[in-house]
């Protein structure tokens, strides 16, 4: 008998997290990196929100809290989601975890039964189906390629449905692929969803601020109000306000489902941090005006990038609709020999010569569930993103 469990035996390492830290390591060793692995903006987090941390701090505010978050807060994600979303919700329907990811977790695991299904759209982000996994339950994978602009056609998704199906995980704008959902293309996913009443819905919105080309973000709860009593629908500052390490993740869902979730939580992590959750207020009830500004200057950084990698010889680079990443197909090399010797056979093979021969870290797409692509993260600086094409370029030149 093994000393570690079985449960974790299914769980993959995190690949992004993988190639963050070989990037690390090479930089400590004195090599030249430009790191585009990890989804982190490049902006501080607002002088207000940082103000209103040490407040709390000196207000004593250092104590645990309730395990679901403060009332404050809760009341700060209420008005979030009734002003942003238009989901008519109240403190009671909410609940605040550390990070949007251990919100997933804990809905996950509360809920996911061996013999389970859950419906991921591929590509996905790394951690869906492994937590899945780690539930004992089956990812099912729906695919939604470059031909789809990455996104979930209703004929996929009905499917991919059973009558084990138990949630169906979506993420928009997406990670990695930046590809944003409309109102009416998440009318059509809704459609599918309302003659399966056993589904539950995990609408991921992490990157909801992130929508370029003057478009417009929707939630599938407020697309289809009728979904909202089956929908979990997630969010969080890290992203939206660059506060990926304070740890504040938050949603709205079924009550039953959050007070599972709360009682899961209350047995391994408790409450989420104190003072990062009044900070969290702070920035949900703080000034959005920065908001527009960093959106336009992404969206000037997305220009720029895929202009840049379809200038590349094999490369091939749809333009994304929202979040900081794109989803370029690198099939076309595959099979070839790069310059220094590296024979491409898979993505994956790309991506880690590219790092050995330029110091650019990105990550295979194989990864995020569809191979012959790479995602590239383009929260860096104009100066980082613009050198970091220019050894894309010279390395895609030198493939024979």
């Amino acid at each position: 008998m093994g000393f570690l469990s079985e449960a974790l035996g299914r769980v993959a390492p995190s690949a992004t997290v993988a190639i963050s830290q070989k990037a690390r390591e090479l930089a400590q060793q004195g090599r030249d990196i430009i790191a585009l692995s990890a989804g982190e903006p490049d902006f501080d987090t607002p002088l207000n929100v940082r103000d209103a941390a040490k407040a709390a701090m000196d207000a004593g505010k250092t104590r645990y809290t309730n395990v679901d978050g403060i009332p404050e807060l809760k009341a700060a994600v209420a008005a979030k989601f009734k002003r942003d979303n238009g989901l008519d919700v109240t403190a009671a329907d909410c609940f605040v975890s550390s990070g949007g990811k251990q919100i997933i977790f804990n809905a996950l695991m509360a809920t996911l039964n061996p013999g389970d299904e859950v419906v991921v759209p591929v590509p996905y982000w790394v951690s869906y189906p492994e937590i899945v996994r780690l539930c004992g339950a089956e990812p099912v994978f729906a695919v939604a390629d470059a031909s789809t602009g990455f996104k979930l056609s209703p004929a996929v998704l009905e499917a991919a449905i059973t009558p084990k199906t138990k949630w169906l995980l979506l993420n928009t704008p997406s990670n990695p692929t930046g590809a944003a959902y409309t109102a009416a293309e998440l009318r059509g996913l809704a459609d599918v969803l309302l003659a399966h009443p056993h589904v539950h819905i995990l609408t991921d919105d992490i990157y909801e601020v992130l929508v370029y080309d003057g478009g417009s973000f929707a939630t599938i709860a407020q697309v289809e109000p009728r979904l909202q009593a089956r929908t979990l629908t997630m969010n969080g500052v890290s992203k939206s306000h660059a506060m990926t390490g304070w740890r504040i993740g938050f949603c709205t869902g079924p009550r039953p489902l959050l007070a599972a979730m709360t009682k899961l939580q209350g047995q391994s992590t408790s409450c989420p941090t104190s003072i990062a959750q009044w900070a969290a207020v702070e920035a949900l009830n703080g000034p959005q005006d920065f908001l527009a500004e960093w959106r336009e200057v992404f969206q000037a950084r997305r220009d720029m990038v895929v202009a840049g990698l379809n200038a590349c010889a094999g490369l091939d680079c749809l333009t994304p609709e929202g979040a900081f990443y794109v989803f370029p197909s690198c099939q076309a090399l595959l099979g070839k020999t790069s310059a220094g010797g590296t024979l491409l056979k898979t993505d994956e093979d790309f991506v880690l010569a590219l790092l050995e021969e330029t110091g650019v870290a990105l990550v295979h797409g194989t990864a995020f569930g569809l191979p012959g692509h790479f995602r590239l993260s383009y929260a860096a600086s104009n100066a980082e993103l613009e050198e970091a094409v220019k050894r894309i370029q010279g390395f895609c030149a030198g493939i024979k």
